[in-house]
C-alpha cells in the first residue's frame, strides 16, 4: 500500500515509517510546503527505501520569502526522488497570503511542473473557481490531494486528473466525499494520510501517520463496493502512474 500526501517530520520518522511497513505501507509520499521542508523531504527519501517527495510552496507562503525562489526549487526538482510538484495552489479560506500573490505563485509552480514534466499537487480551499481557471490550461498530470471540493468533481473527471482521498472520507457525515470517491474513474482513484493531519474515523484525534490510510482505503473500497484489496492493487498501480515510481 502507498499513502500518496504524508507530512513526514525528520524528528520521529524512523518509527513513523517502521508502523507504517507493519501496516503494510511500504511506499510514502513526502510532501513539502516550504524550500526547507523540500531540503528535509529530499533527505528523508534519500535515507529511507520507498520513501519519495513531493516539493512545493503552499499558498499560505505566497507573500513570503519562499515565493521569490522558484528558481531553487526548480533545482531541488531534478533530484530522482522528487516525483511531483507540490503542493501548490489557492486556499481563500484564509488569509495568510493576498489571492494575486497566491495566483502568481500557484502559476509559477504549474510552469515548473510542466518544464520538469512531473504532476503537480493541488491544495485547494475555498477557490473552487479560480483554482478551476488555471488548471484547464495546465498539460501536465494534476492531482487533487485531499479531495474536498466536490464542485470541481466534473472539471476532475472531464479532464481526467487524479482525485486522492483522505481521512475526511472516513467521517460520518461525509457523505458528498464518499459519493465523489464512487464517481471517480477506478484508475484517477488514490489514497492519502495528510499526516499528521486529518487522521480517519478509527484513531480521529490522534495524530495521523501512513500507517493509518488503511482507514481509507477500506471505506473508499466500501464506498464503491468493491474488494479492498482489489482496490489496494489500483491505487498503488494509480500511484506508480503518476508519480513515475
Amino acid at each position: 500500500m502507498i499513502d500518496t500526501h504524508a507530512h513526514l517530520l525528520p524528528a520521529d520518522a524512523e518509527e513513523v515509517l517502521a508502523r507504517a511497513r507493519d501496516a503494510g505501507v511500504t511506499r510514502v509520499v513526502s510532501v513539502a510546503t516550504t524550500l526547507a521542508g523540500a531540503h528535509e523531504a529530499l533527505a528523508l527519501a534519500d535515507a529511507h527505501e520507498g520513501v519519495y517527495a513531493s516539493l512545493g510552496i503552499h499558498p499560505h507562503d505566497a507573500d513570503a520569502a519562499d515565493a521569490e525562489r522558484l528558481d531553487e526549487l526548480r533545482t531541488l526538482l531534478q533530484h530522482p526522488k522528487a516525483v511531483a510538484v507540490g503542493e501548490t495552489g489557492l486556499d481563500y479560506y484564509r488569509d495568510y497570503a493576498t489571492p494575486a500573490a497566491q495566483q502568481r505563485l500557484f502559476e509559477g509552480q504549474l510552469a515548473l511542473a510542466e518544464e520538469a514534466g512531473k504532476p503537480v499537487v493541488i491544495h485547494t480551499r475555498a477557490a473552487d473557481d479560480d483554482t478551476l481557471a488555471r488548471l484547464r490550461g495546465h498539460a501536465g498530470s494534476v492531482v487533487l490531494h485531499c479531495f474536498s471540493s466536490p464542485g470541481l468533481l466534473d472539471a476532475a473527471l472531464e479532464h481526467r486528473w487524479y482525485v486522492s482521498f483522505a481521512g475526511n472520507v472516513t467521517y460520518k457525515n461525509a457523505y458528498d466525499l464518499r459519493a465523489a470517491a464512487r464517481a471517480v474513474p477506478a484508475d484517477r482513484l488514490l489514497a492519502e494520510t495528510d499526516s499528521p493531519y486529518l487522521a480517519p474515523q478509527p484513531v480521529r484525534g490522534r495524530p495521523n501517520e501512513p500507517a493509518n490510510v488503511v482507514h481509507t482505503l477500506a471505506v473508499l473500497a466500501e464506498a464503491r463496493d468493491v474488494d479492498a484489496g482489489e482496490l489496494e492493487r489500483q491505487i498503488d498501480e494509480n500511484a506508480s502512474t503518476v508519480f513515475s515510481l
